[in-house]
């Protein structure tokens, strides 16, 4: 489906570092050095396959995996309260605006600029962290007699989803990386600085209350939204970009109405929404350790310009169905033929009105605050039984919803 060159991909796993270094001889060997990692994106399989392509680079790195730490706030909380990381990468904007801002008492970042910055345009924190991977939230909807049967779907904003007349899943918590990416789409439309609900309007509360009311939810069988859509039983849901293409390809064996076409869609497509999508970028950022030494930390930047390198960032999107930040490494991945799913008006960068904050900013300003207010009115009930009665909109106390229950 990638059009990556093998033998490329080879040749960079064996000569390591030698390209990022400017040599054409072995490249040092920085193996003495256990280089200590935190990250959400911590997978077994990407764990396994970045230890030992780290190796063969001349690098020992150590990566807990998603048993041990899962999800950005673990990670985070895990990297502020051990004090022992070298480095982190994952996240997203939210996380990464918290750290550069200082906001956790353990945790700053060293002045550095990588190799590869200047591939990555508008995604990094100039001289503290740099984008890796770009992922987007989808909204996919059937096209087929289990969905609209050949009616396009056309709208402003996400949360027209709630006045489509299909049915669409919902996620059934509220934590999680990719539920609350779903919800800040939800919200986009709805932001208003001078609101006390957390910087958005009641309008956008209620139409998420909807979305979560009148959706369906997998209960505790599904994590996210693909499979329901698979199955036929909604005909429209929500789905992270970087599996996608994978799932489709193995859609036949969860279903006997699977989704059809990958790059080249055949009973599915995205949802037409004109303000387009919520994009995060996963950066990369060493952290200031106490007692590490120059030679130490020598080490460390050099696996960051070896990890973000074009040839490896291509390697980590081809192994892992990703789209890498690196535009040099996209290219060796895509060629020109960019996918349809990379190419949707992203609205986590545009400035807030009344603000000068872009989306993903004022998401990381306000997400506290939003977490609160859905955790005490009770969004996302598991199932039907647990649901909860609409709050009365005209008549709440923000000033306490926004503050975390006791």
């Amino acid at each position: 489906m990638k059009r990556i060159i093998a033998l490329l991909l080879m040749l960079v796993m064996v000569l390591g570092l030698a390209a990022c270094g400017g040599k054409t001889e072995k490249a040092k060997d920085y193996s003495g050095y256990t280089i200590r990692i935190y990250s959400n994106s911590n997978s077994t399989e990407r764990v396994t396959w970045l230890v030992e392509k780290a190796k063969e680079a001349g690098f020992t790195i150590s990566l807990d995996t998603n048993e041990v730490i899962s999800g950005d706030t673990a990670a985070v909380q895990a990297a502020n309260e051990n004090k022992d990381g070298d480095l982190i990468f994952g996240l997203n904007e939210t996380r990464w605006g918290q750290i550069v801002d200082g906001q956790y008492e353990n945790l700053s970042l060293v002045e550095y600029t990588p190799s590869w910055a200047g591939e990555v345009g508008e995604y990094k924190y100039d001289g503290q962290a740099y984008g890796i991977v770009i992922q987007n939230v989808l909204m996919l909807y059937r096209n087929d007699e289990l969905g609209t049967n050949g009616q396009e779907l056309h709208f402003d904003h996400w949360a027209d989803v709630v006045n489509c007349g299909y049915k669409w899943y919902r996620q059934n918590k509220i934590g999680g990386t990719t539920n609350a990416n779903i919800n800040s789409a939800m919200l986009y439309a709805f932001t208003d600085p001078s609101s006390p609900a957390g910087g958005i309007s009641v309008d956008g509360w209620k139409a998420l209350w909807k979305f979560c009311a009148d959706g369906v939810s997998g209960g505790d069988d599904y994590k996210y939204g693909f499979d329901p859509l698979n199955k036929g039983e909604v005909a429209v849901s929500e789905f992270y970009s970087s599996a996608l293409y994978g799932k489709i390809d193995a859609a036949a064996d969860g279903s006997a109405n699977p989704l059809k076409g990958a790059l080249e869609p055949e009973n599915w497509d995205l949802v037409d929404i004109k303000d387009g999508t919520y994009y995060i970028a996963e950066y990369i950022g060493i952290l200031n350790k106490a007692g590490r030494t120059d030679e130490e930390t020598e080490a460390v930047k050099a696996f960051v310009d070896w990890f973000g390198s074009a040839e490896l960032q291509a390697a980590w999107a081809e192994e892992f169905d990703s789209f890498p930040c690196n535009t040099a490494a996209a290219k060796l991945v895509y060629g020109d033929d960019i996918p349809a799913i990379y190419q949707l008006p992203n609205f986590a960068l545009t400035t807030v009105p009344g603000t000068d904050m872009t989306y993903a900013a004022y998401v990381a300003a306000h997400s506290a605050e939003w977490t609160n207010i859905m955790t005490n009115l009770g969004f996302y009930w598991a199932d039907m039984s647990e649901a909860k009665t609409e709050p009365d909109w005209d008549n709440l106390d923000w000033a306490t919803l926004t503050q975390k229950a006791e």
